[in-house]
This record gives C-alpha cells, structure tokens and sequence, in this order.
C-alpha cells in the first residue's frame, strides 16, 4: 500500500476512548496511503502528544515532524528516541515490483525498525501485515481465531515476506526483552492508492470460480484499518489483532452486488494455467494466491470489538468502492490489460480466453519485439 494521496481522518468514524497520557508515535512509510492516513487520524488524537513521521521522501501530512531517510538505515534508531510506540508501513506492496528486491526491502526494513526501536528504549512496536498469513484453506473456521494456526504457504505473492515478518514478531520476547509487539492482520484491504492481486481480481471480466470451491469474501477499508492501528498505537489492543468489515459476502452475494458473471473452471485447469503464466514471468500473481479466492479466510476482529472499535464500513459499500475503483481496467491473474491486447482477450470469449490466453498473446508481442 504504497502512494501518496493525502488523507483525510474518516467521518464518523469515533475516536477511541483513551485516557492515558499523551504518546509520542513514530510511524514508518508515513507519507505512503496507509501511512498518511494513519498520521492524519493521530494528529488529532486527543491521546498523541506528538507525531514523528519516517519516509524515505517528505509526504505532504502538516503538524508532524518529519523525518526523511531509508528505514533500513540503522540511523532510524536516533530518529525514534522518545517516541512511545513505532507504527512500522514502510512496506511495498508494488505488483510489478521484483520480488527479491521487495522482499528485501519489506523483511530488511522491519528487522532494522524492530532493532532499532529496541535499541531507542521505545517500548512498543506496531507491525501490520495480513489476514492471508492464516492461509486460505478448505477446512478454515468462518471466521477464523486470531491465535489460530498460520498455514499460508511462502509460495502466494508477498506472503512468504509477511510469513517471515510474523516470525520476527514472535522472535522479539526472546531477542528484546521489554519490547513489546502488536500485529494487525487486516482483510482485503480497499481504498484510493490499494492495488493488490486481491483487487485486481475483480478486474476480470468474468469472476473466475474454482469448482467445488467456497469463496467467502470479507473486506477492509483504508480509513477503518487506519482506525484500527489508531487504536494498536494508544495500546488499546495487544498481541495478534484482525480487522476487517463486520461479516462476509458469498460468492452468490458478490456477483448479484457486481454484475460481473462468473466463469467456473476445474482446478486442474485454473491452477495450472496460472502456474504457467507466472512461471513464464507473464503474471505477478502465482498460482498460490488464487488459494485466497477460492476458500475463506475470514477473521472476527474480537480483539477490536472488545476495545470498543467498531468499523465504519460494511462489506458491500466497501465492495461497490473497489468496483468504482477499478473501472474502466482489465486485468487477468493480477496482470493488468491495454489497449489492444484488452480488446483482443476480452473480446474473444470471455474470462476463459482472457486466462488460458494471455500465455500466447504476451508470447507473439514478446517475439516480435525481438526482430
């Protein structure tokens, strides 16, 4: 969740009831879209005393102290002295980004912010990462504990790094005494700037359904995870921590509020094909990730509700939002469409075409670049 629009603190959305004294809150990726909003909600806290902002670039968030440098620089530790809790969103997300320079980046920056805030006296970590590291299995509670088993596997796209980041987490008690760490673990995060292979896939022209299959589609809006880490910074809530829109869709229930008709495959057939164009290099998304379009992994949020946060957005306005959003885009196996190679998919026959066709058309643009 990377970018840089300004945020504006969600109407309606109530301030959590704190009454401790007034923090000093660190928050990394501050000038990024989840960042920005986060620094704009705890600007106006009546629990923060102060708000030190870290970016590697100034973002445009006022009544902050900014703090611009790389996260993995180990001079972040001299940039976090005094503050009270760090909030660590220095992460990239970036679908097209490379996936070994990206996992270096998100596993190195929070093992350099961990160890830094340690060596700061600060006494509180936030790290935010996803409900997907539960795994999306066909034998998953709905909704699932937040102690619950992580069983996602390394292989579904920018898990293996928040794998590996829940690992540091839980590492911490033992290397940094006194040190302690909240996780959030929001669903499918929507809102202006969120591109992921999860928003993406309703780009498709056809929602494509694994046979035998149970989608169950639960959603998250930017502002109300923003409000969520609001509450994680003041230390309304420890430990492990979900978030997410109250309930879930059906995959009936998302197609009637979409319009967008399905196209069911056998999972021989979807998976396979998506092993192949990731293993091509034509898709960013391996196969893995389609896992989380086929079985839920809904989480309760019952920490949050038991602190009295409550979200502001249900699963259908934040569905109609994320429809708005990606008009007018055509993407396949989170691989984004244009012009002409668009038309040519789309319009020969449907979500099926789009999917086992994308190999050969990218393949023929591929060859005649090369003469």
């Amino acid at each position: 969740m990377t970018g840089g629009d300004q945020a504006q603190v969600a109407p309606g959305s109530a301030p959590p009831a704190y009454g401790g004294r007034p923090l000093t809150v660190a928050v990394t990726g501050a000038a990024g879209v989840l960042g920005a909003r986060l620094v704009a909600r705890l600007v106006e806290s009546p629990g923060v005393r102060k708000v030190l902002a870290i970016d590697d670039r100034r973002g445009e968030a006022s009544g902050v102290q900014w703090r611009v440098l790389d996260v993995r620089d180990p001079a972040v530790a001299e940039r976090l002295r005094g503050a009270d809790v760090v909030v660590h969103l220095a992460m990239d997300f970036g679908m097209e980004a490379d996936p070994r320079t990206r996992s270096a980046y998100n596993v190195r920056g929070a093992q350099t912010v961990v160890t830094a805030a340690a060596a700061a006296g600060v006494p509180r970590v936030v790290l935010c990462t996803s409900a997907m590291v539960y795994g999306a299995l066909p034998d998953n509670e709905v909704p699932l504990a937040e102690d619950g088993e992580l069983r996602a596997t390394e292989e579904a796209s920018l898990v293996g790094d928040l794998l590996e980041i829940e690992r540091l987490a839980r590492r911490v008690p033992r290397a940094h005494p006194g040190l302690q760490v909240t996780v959030l673990r929001p669903a499918v995060v929507v809102g202006p700037g969120v591109d992921t292979v999860l928003t993406r896939h309703f780009e498709a022209p056809r929602l494509l359904v694994v046979a035998g299959s149970r989608p169950c589609w639960q959603f998250c809006h930017l502002d109300d995870l923003a409000s969520a880490l609001e509450y994680a910074a003041l230390g309304l809530v420890e430990g492990e921590v979900t978030v997410g829109c109250d309930g879930w869709l059906e995959q009936e229930e998302v197609e009637e509020l979409s319009g967008i008709r399905r196209m069911e495959l056998p999972a021989s057939l979807a998976l396979g094909t998506a092993a192949r164009l990731h293993r091509l290099g034509l898709t960013p998304a391996p196969a893995g990730d389609l896992a989380y379009t086929m079985y839920p992994w809904v989480v309760s949020g019952s920490r949050l509700h038991e602190a009295g946060w409550r979200p502001k957005y249900g699963n259908e306005e934040v569905l109609a939002e994320l429809l708005a959003q990606v008009a007018g885009k055509h993407a396949v196996a989170g691989r984004r469409l244009g012009g002409k190679e668009a038309a040519t998919s789309l319009g020969a026959a449907g979500a099926t075409v789009a999917l086992v066709g994308t190999a050969a058309l990218v393949r023929r643009a591929r060859k005649r670049r090369r003469f």
